[in-house]
């Protein structure tokens, strides 16, 4: 069969068309009166689709039902949420595969197979004893494996510093009740106009009032 001639007479697209949805144009359209959207409620209002992600119409959502872990997190996982801080261990008894001088990096220690990637923070514990001089580069440091580092010659540095926390102001306490000695000692300086009068003053100032 031979091809057919293509002219401005027989052109056609590539793939056939989708005519638009056509709402609200009647009865007999197949989309008249209520366009699609049942009757009434939330989603046949205009602007309904925009709701947020997460949205359950104003009942309480799942992530506040759900219970919190507490400890450490991201900040951009707030409210509480699953991408919590997290850092590779690895003790000091695993860097016997470096040799005398070799420098310490996550890099190194996936070249070692200490750990897997270099996606996770790795923080150095003292589990265990070097005793070759290493320079070791890492996100954190115990102290102890920093002083068994240092006490082998080897040096640390750290790729990232540690954030300083803020100290806490607390309130004073309230002084505390005066000692009993202060006391009598307060009472003794009062002048003696305002002590007791005596009996003799007592029986002159009936003899005035008389």
């Amino acid at each position: 069969m031979p091809e057919k001639q293509l002219n401005l007479s027989s052109l056609s697209p590539a793939q056939p068309r989708e005519d638009r949805k056509r709402v609200g144009r009647g009865l007999g359209s197949g989309k008249g009166r209520y366009s699609g959207r049942g009757i009434k409620g939330q989603k046949s209002r205009s602007g309904s689709h925009k709701m947020r992600a997460g949205f359950e119409g104003g009942q309480t959502p799942i992530y506040m039902r759900l219970g919190k872990l507490r400890g450490a997190t991201s900040k951009d996982a707030m409210p509480i949420g699953p991408f919590r801080t997290y850092t590779q261990p690895v003790n000091v008894r695993d860097l016997d595969r470096f040799e005398a001088g070799d420098e310490v990096t996550p890099e190194t220690l996936v070249s070692k197979r200490v750990i897997k990637n270099t996606r996770t923070d790795v923080k150095l514990l003292g589990v265990g004893e070097v005793t070759k001089k290493l320079t070791v580069r890492v996100h954190a440091i115990s102290a102890s494996a920093r002083e068994k580092i240092e006490g082998a010659g080897g040096t640390v540095e750290l790729l990232r510093e540690p954030t300083v926390k803020k100290a806490r102001h607390r309130k004073a306490k309230p002084a505390a009740a005066e000692e009993p000695e202060a006391a009598a000692e307060v009472q003794s300086e009062t002048p003696a106009e305002e002590s007791e009068p005596s009996a003799e003053e007592t029986e002159e100032t009936e003899g005035t009032e008389e």
